[in-house]
């Protein structure tokens, strides 16, 4: 018999059910959705120089490549949130496959250099999508281990990266830029192969109704991690499923469903208005300064480290880690650098779930800021090298906890959407750093970059001191009226 006193949320049923097999396949999948994502974009720097040699291009022609690639993937992060949020992760995840594996693959067989061009920007677009992984995965985890995940989930992008370089070290140089494209579409068509196996996430189905899918989805996690789910009744905020779910006819459920359906792209773009509610609106302007300030800084970070890398740390033209040279010192350059940011994932994993997300940030951007005040002048080549990655390791966990942080601080309503339109923003940061860094670099102007990063990381970190509220351990919010 079902006790009928008893009630349980979806995070407390999913701390019964624990991190097992379950979970273990989320983050697989999930993780090669990231794999896929730092791959396509970690390509476009070896390429660049084949492509240019190959067809004559022009500086302009080769950084184009490269320009459609975060256009489309400004596109996609806005899209695929909405997507996600208004027709399922589920389906979000399946069109975010289609469009990255199919034109990752006819990458490789481009015939000129438009078709190139147009290819990439749509790949670009799938790209995009990498936060509808991230929401889609923080659904499944338990509250008290959730930063801990979250963070190991993040090592998937630099796993990715180091395999690329990896790739690009190997394949380039003999088979080719075709090879070198068609075997790093890989990850993206592994992710589309395996789609079947992806399960729905239970909070959102019980935000829209579909309580017995959300409750058959629960069961079967608890029998595959060998556990039970709390007796009693599931309730997710307003909505409320439980066993007896199963037994009442679902012909007005259907219907409700249908008519849903029929709004859905009516009220698609509702869910980005949500975002600047008076619940919303101050949490999602400053998570846009946080992460446009952590790619700002991130990639400031790599152009400077870059130039140290050639050897050229004394006024010379600066240019982007990977991008103009195809000799073995720019493989290993890369490779190492990407290395650089294992211990500061470590170090977020160890305290993110200790200290909150708040405070993690905040002491990252701190560290990440001392390590680069020795470059206001110019230092020996090894604190320089120290100095730099040092930055670079304590950034990319600010960036990390970010990442988790906004999925948590939003409600399911608009989860994706509103962790997709951060994102956005913070690819405009990354899209914008380069134009500013070589120019003060290329000036001879160090001091000024180095101030320049400085204020934007002083920046970030206060925005984050703003934020509303610590999302440790507490429950994932469905609704926007009960968000803060």
């Amino acid at each position: 018999m079902t006790d009928h006193t008893s009630t349980y949320t979806l995070d407390e049923a999913l701390e019964s059910i624990g991190f097992g097999k379950f979970q273990g396949w989320i983050i697989a999948y999930a993780g090669l959705g990231s794999i896929a994502e730092a791959m396509e974009v970690m390509i476009l720097s070896f390429i660049g120089p084949s492509l240019r040699s190959e067809w004559n291009l022009s500086s302009t022609q080769e950084s184009l490549i490269t320009t459609v690639v975060f256009a489309g993937m400004l596109f996609g992060a806005y899209t695929w949130g909405v997507i996600s949020d208004n027709l399922g992760r589920r389906k979000g995840l399946l069109s975010i496959a289609i469009v990255t594996s199919g034109a990752s693959v006819l990458s490789a067989f481009s015939p000129n250099y438009i078709s190139l061009v147009i290819l990439r920007c749509i790949g670009g677009v799938g790209l995009g999508g990498g936060p509808t992984y991230n929401s889609w995965f923080l659904e499944f985890v338990p509250a008290p281990s959730r930063g801990t995940w979250m963070v190991i989930f993040a090592t998937f992008w630099t796993i990715g990266t180091i395999v690329e370089a990896s790739l690009a070290w190997i394949v380039l140089p003999g088979l080719g830029w075709r090879w070198l494209l068609a075997i790093s579409s890989i990850p993206a068509l592994a992710a589309l192969v395996f789609y079947s196996f992806v399960p729905e996430s239970p909070r959102y189905l019980c935000l829209k109704g579909q309580t017995t899918e959300a409750y058959n989805i629960l069961k079967r996690a608890a029998a595959v991690n060998q556990s039970q789910l709390p007796s009693g009744t599931l309730l997710s905020d307003q909505i409320t499923c439980s066993d007896e779910d199963l037994d009442i006819p679902e012909v007005t459920h259907l219907l409700s469903l249908k008519r849903k359906r029929k709004n859905a792209f009516k009220t698609s773009f509702s869910t980005v208005w949500m975002l600047f509610s008076s619940n919303l609106i101050k949490t999602t302007f400053l998570l846009w300064i946080v992460f446009f300030g952590n790619a700002f800084s991130y990639y400031g970070i790599i152009l400077l480290t870059s130039e140290l890398s050639s050897g050229q740390s004394r006024c010379s033209s600066l240019k982007l880690v990977l991008v103009n040279s195809s000799d073995d010192s720019t493989y290993r350059d890369v490779f190492i650098t990407s290395l650089a940011e294992l211990p500061g994932l470590g170090f977020a994993a160890f305290i993110v779930d200790r200290i909150g997300r708040k405070h993690s940030m905040e002491l990252m951007f701190f560290i990440g800021f001392i390590f680069l005040l020795p470059l206001l002048s110019h230092q020996s080549e090894i604190l320089t090298t120290v100095s730099l990655f040092g930055s670079r390791m304590f950034i990319i966990g600010t960036f990390t906890v970010a990442n988790i942080y906004a999925p948590e601080i939003y409600p399911t309503a608009v989860r994706a959407t509103g962790v997709g339109v951060a994102s956005s923003v913070g690819r405009i940061g990354g899209m914008i750093c380069p134009l500013v860094a070589v120019y003060l670099v290329d000036g001879c102007h160090q001091t000024a970059a180095i101030v320049l990063f400085e204020v934007v990381i002083i920046l970030s970190g206060l925005c984050v001191m703003f934020f509303p509220r610590e999302t440790m351990t507490q429950e994932l919010a469905d609704t926007v009226s009960v968000s803060d």
